[in-house]
């Protein structure tokens, strides 16, 4: 069970996956109706288009390949799957926000690799926080947090100790997603595709935050 739940794990990951939930809704707005920060519809697709392969089957298996691809850099770059405060989010947050600038031009240009573009930056995300205290954590889709949800709920009805602190960051997760997906549609249907600007510009938003966060715990001084 999560014994302690810092706030700026809290409010982290209700940013994250609001960023995620904004990029996801203006995906499946613009993108050829693709989800973009997760991939399990895209490998549904891919798996389809196999029976008759034609050059949607290369694109899907570039989406596919870019998300990977980074989480890949993810891993390197941060080196531990598990959150801890100092670590360089602040950084790869940039790089995220500025692999969604490069989507957005190339998008704008009429080239597809804007969606690999975008694919990379929400695989980066989705590697970039993976565990917290034990707790497998997902900003970028929801599957496994609503299936959390549901065994939590579960066990508690069969008497087991039911862990609050895990069950209030799971929700902070879907209430960010939910309302980035909100906020991506709604952008969307005014500015179309240069929504995804927003997004973009969020990632950097988080990033100078963080920054800005871990600049006061540094000066604060500890009673």
């Amino acid at each position: 069970m999560i014994s302690k739940l810092p706030r700026w794990v809290e409010y982290g990951a209700l940013l994250l996956a609001g960023l995620a939930g904004s990029v996801n809704a203006i995906g499946l707005l613009g993108f050829q109706h693709q989800a973009i920060s997760h991939v399990s519809g895209t490998m549904s697709l891919l798996g389809s288009s196999l029976l008759t392969p034609t050059s949607a089957s290369v694109h899907l298996l570039l989406v596919i390949m870019s998300f990977m691809l980074g989480a890949a850099f993810s891993g390197f770059f941060i080196e531990n799957q598990a959150l801890k405060l100092g670590r360089r989010y602040g950084v790869a947050l940039c790089i995220e926000g500025g692999l969604l600038f490069l989507a957005l031009w190339a998008l704008l240009q009429g080239y597809t690799s804007g969606q690999y573009f975008a694919s990379a930056a929400c695989g980066l995300q989705n590697a970039m926080i993976t565990t917290y205290s034990g707790a497998i954590i997902r900003t970028t889709h929801m599957s496994g947090i609503i299936t959390d949800i549901g065994i939590m709920i579960g066990a508690r009805l069969k008497g087991m100790p039911f862990d609050r602190r895990k069950a209030k960051l799971l929700m902070f997760i879907v209430v960010g997603f939910l309302f980035g997906g909100l906020t991506g549609a709604c952008l969307f249907q005014r500015f179309e595709i240069l929504a995804l600007a927003f997004p973009a510009s969020f990632a950097f938003i988080i990033a100078f935050s963080y920054w800005l966060y871990l600049t006061y715990r540094t000066e604060t001084p500890v009673n």
